[in-house]
């Protein structure tokens, strides 16, 4: 009969030996894990009554492995059941942060959807009534791994698991030693009063490990403070009104105060930005407004995975100016300047320098007129066109003119008084 049998797994360049008790050879061993969000749980399947095997996998221990280290346990394999078990299809899933580490003989390989990553292990092992096997369930946390969890298993009789889980095929969630960073991301814009507006916020996954909850309903989510002065009238329908402590009306629901974004899937990958865009009705008196935007729960309890609450929270702000007017008509215009010296607006009209900071430090109307000017000598300009550099060169030289002009006059006098002494 020799000796029992061996199961080699690789991981990375190492060679792991687990000796087998049972008679008879294992083509390939079985490595482990891994579950996808494989949502929910199913009640155990019954044992059926009279003979057959009757194949029971014992529990893997709870795990919390850092981000590149592998984990290593074995699974018993036992036959209640009044027949043997003449071979065993061992299968292991694995969700997208975790791998295994490398392929073994014997076990084939695939990608299922949701990036679950599989690999289905022939154990060439007669399994008689009330014996049992040995076999390694091994898996490596990559670098994005958090919340996952592994699925591990057989078939009642020893064949390839279905879908349901209970004694013979079983799951395990586990919660990697990282962690990851929600970040809420606002909206800065401007809008009239009486006018609609739209705003688009962001909530954002800066990781390393990506995100989905599959143990609790209590989602990761944006919440949404809708400013004062508004009214929200078109709402994302991932956006769910939120009332004391959770959600309160269906998602889309317009015309509320506060709302929860999430994903539909509650998956956000490292790196990823799900954006949510409101359409809002500014009121006909609304001044300027600002709310909030936080990064949070679907009922508002931070979750412990995020470790930087610093970047939690950012702010919707609507610029509302209270004194617009409509741009003028006239050809050459009296807003923006030029650079011949012409009028130079500081008001909020579109094209002045007004508080527009951007207009003004990149090339609003006048701007090209440092290079031809210079810098203005004799005293300091101040107002908006000190800050540009612009409109202060044409009053520069303006000022020079009359005091070159001015010059020439007393020159001129001072001429004619000596010609008039010596007339005299």
């Amino acid at each position: 009969m020799g000796e029992p049998p061996v199961v080699v797994l690789s991981v990375f360049d190492e060679e792991i030996h687990v000796r087998q008790p049972m008679r008879s050879s294992i083509r390939a061993s079985a490595a482990f894990v891994a579950a996808v969000a494989i949502a929910g749980g199913v009640a155990p399947a019954a044992h059926a009554d009279g003979d057959g095997a009757d194949l029971v996998v014992s529990a893997l221990p709870a795990a919390a492995p850092k981000p590149g280290e592998v984990y290593d346990q074995d699974v018993v394999v036992t036959n209640k059941g009044t027949a043997a078990a003449d071979g065993v299809s061992f299968r292991v899933r694995l969700t997208r942060g975790l791998d295994f580490p490398e392929p073994v003989a014997g076990c084939t390989y695939s990608t299922l959807a949701d990036q679950v990553r599989q690999a289905v292990c022939a154990l060439d092992e007669v399994v008689e009534p009330g014996a049992s096997i040995r076999t390694a369930v091994r898996f490596k946390a990559l670098p994005k791994a958090l919340m996952e969890a592994v699925e591990y298993g057989t078939g009642k009789s020893g064949e390839t698991p279905g879908e349901g889980f209970g004694d013979s095929y079983r799951r395990l969630a586990l919660t990697a030693d990282s962690s990851a960073d929600l970040v809420a991301v606002g909206d800065d814009t401007e809008a009239l009063a009486g006018n609609s507006q739209s705003v688009t916020v962001a909530l954002r996954n800066d990781g390393p490990g990506w995100i989905r909850n599959t143990e609790s309903d209590d989602q990761p989510a944006l919440m949404v403070h809708i400013p004062a002065g508004t009214e929200a009238t078109k709402v994302p329908g991932e956006c769910a009104p939120f009332g004391i402590d959770g959600p309160n009306a269906p998602g889309g629901t317009p015309g509320r105060a506060v709302y929860v974004c999430t994903p539909d899937d509650h998956t956000i990958e490292v790196g990823q930005s799900l954006l949510y865009t409101f359409m809002l009705k500014i009121d006909a008196d609304a001044k300027t407004t600002t709310s909030e935007v936080k990064a949070t729960s679907v009922y508002d309890i931070h979750p412990a995975f995020d470790k930087n609450p610093a970047d939690d929270k950012a702010r919707i702000h609507i610029a509302i100016p209270t004194d617009y007017e409509e741009d003028p008509t006239t050809s050459g215009g009296s807003t923006g300047g030029s650079t011949d010296g012409g009028s130079t607006g500081g008001g909020s009209g579109s094209g002045g320098h007004g508080n527009d900071p951007q207009g003004q430090a990149a090339g609003g109307t006048g701007a090209s007129g440092t290079s031809a000017g210079g810098t203005s000598s004799g005293g300091p300009v101040t107002g908006s066109l000190a800050s540009t550099g612009s409109g202060g060169i044409p009053a520069a030289a303006g000022v020079a003119g009359a005091a070159a002009a001015l010059g020439g006059l007393l020159v001129l006098a001072a001429r004619r008084r000596r010609a008039g002494t010596r007339a005299s």
